[in-house]
């Protein structure tokens, strides 16, 4: 395979990877253990400004991954490997489309999350629990950040799972091989 592929592969493994693992961090790390943080409105301003500045690497994690696939996948179809390939990567397109809407939706409902107090400090018990003094739409956003965040993880998941079963199918496949010997 050409450097250009290469290269095109390798910004999207890593697009993957970044997105997915800080998303992970975020949701095992990171909001259960705001807690050690004793004022309530000072974790909801941790938690906001780290999310908020962690979406800026997460939408140009996910923006590496899309636009390094679907240029790559306007020639290819998976037909050159098998039928199962090419209703994978249908299932990657549709997923990965999926990931963009819940990223960007998660993001947009974290900044209102994060302006409903100056600085970003509306009050929070943890990353996924408000505060008794969480204003009611903070406590609503609150919960759609996480359900989007939790969603958008199993798509990335999803998306990487996807795409290391197309790798493994492609290095199978003696067609795929004469075919990645024409990509630049």
């Amino acid at each position: 395979m050409t450097k250009l592929s290469t290269a095109a592969w390798i910004a999207h493994n890593l697009g993957l990877s970044a997105s997915f693992g800080g998303l992970l961090f975020g949701r095992l790390a990171l909001n259960p253990n705001l807690k050690v943080v004793d004022s309530e409105t000072e974790r909801g301003k941790l938690l906001n400004t780290t999310w908020n500045r962690y979406n800026v690497v997460n939408a140009v994690s996910v923006g590496t991954a899309v636009a390094t696939w679907f240029p790559g996948r306007l020639g290819l179809s998976g037909r050159a490997i098998d039928e199962q390939a090419q209703n994978l990567v249908r299932a990657k397109d549709i997923l990965l489309l999926a990931s963009v809407v819940t990223g960007l939706a998660s993001i947009i409902s974290g900044y209102m999350l994060s302006s409903q107090a100056p600085e970003g400090a509306t009050p929070v018990e943890s990353g996924s629990e408000p505060a008794p003094e969480t204003p009611d739409r903070g406590v609503k956003l609150l919960r759609l950040v996480n359900v989007l965040g939790n969603v958008n993880l199993v798509l990335i998941g999803s998306i990487s799972a996807i795409t290391t079963v197309l790798s493994m199918k492609a290095i199978e496949s003696p067609r795929w091989s004469f075919v990645a010997r024409l990509l630049p």
